[in-house]
């Protein structure tokens, strides 16, 4: 039986959460959940959540519909991924699946995505990763999480036959009939919806801020990428990997 571990980083209230454990199991997999007690968007892989004791703390959570183990855990979802790969759950996770998140992973800012972190370090430890995005914008009136998870099932048997490390990012449109589109495989935009702009400046015996700002991207973009296919309204998929080795420049050899 396959074994699934459940995350994000919305946080385990989180809707798109639930709606993702409920395809996994619909799925006949043996599910897990385990998400920060808090929302922890923007921890990318970071493995803070330990207290000063060394301890990681969680409590289990009933889910209402779902009855299966659900612990709220003080940590990021990255950390929870790699104590999941030591059995912290239970059985080790073949699949880590992170989502569904409130909010587009796209462009090369997905290095800073919770998300898609938790899903680098499961496949990192071994498993496969699939990170899960619902691209609500800004002020959005519903929310398609079916959508996201129908696609995602659909999914989930060729994602469980690729080969251990393999790590997948999707990205659906909040349309509720993208649950009946198959996913376009598309590259990674330059960066993504995370900008940064200069709120004071920093000088000598003053202090200075930036303000980190989140906006939908403008402008035009390849149009094999993410960006540009999940605004045509196409269900995005691409294949990711986490850090590795790169050749040395030539000035350093």
């Amino acid at each position: 039986m396959t074994t699934v571990l459940i995350t994000n980083d919305d946080g385990i209230q989180s809707p798109g959460l639930h709606a993702l454990a409920e395809a996994a199991v619909a799925e006949g997999f043996v599910v897990v959940v385990a998400a920060p007690d808090t929302e922890s968007s923007g921890s990318s892989a970071s493995i803070i959540g330990a207290e000063p004791d060394g301890q990681i703390r969680m409590q289990r959570r009933e889910i209402e519909g779902l009855e299966l183990p659900c612990y709220a855990v003080r940590a990021a979802p990255a950390l929870i991924a790699l104590i999941a790969a030591h059995g912290a759950f239970g059985a080790v996770p073949d699949l880590v699946l992170s989502g569904i998140n409130r909010g587009a992973n796209i462009g090369h800012a997905i290095l800073h995505s919770g998300t898609v972190g938790a899903a680098l370090t499961g496949g990192a430890n071994g498993a496969r990763g699939l990170a899960i995005s619902l691209d609500v914008g800004m002020n959005p009136k519903t929310h398609e999480w079916a959508a996201a998870a129908k696609i995602t099932r659909r999914l989930l048997a060729g994602v469980v036959a690729a080969p251990p490390g393999t790590v997948l990012n999707l990205n659906v449109p909040n349309d509720a009939r993208a649950g009946d589109l198959d996913p376009q495989p598309a590259t990674l935009a330059p960066f993504g919806i995370v900008q940064t702009t200069a709120v004071a400046p920093a000088g000598e015996g003053d202090e200075g801020g930036v303000r980190l700002t989140v906006a939908d991207l403008a402008g035009e973009h390849d149009p094999r990428s993410d960006a540009h296919l999940l605004a045509a309204g196409r269900p995005t998929l691409t294949a990711v990997s986490a850090v590795g080795e790169a050749p040395l420049p030539d000035s350093l050899r």
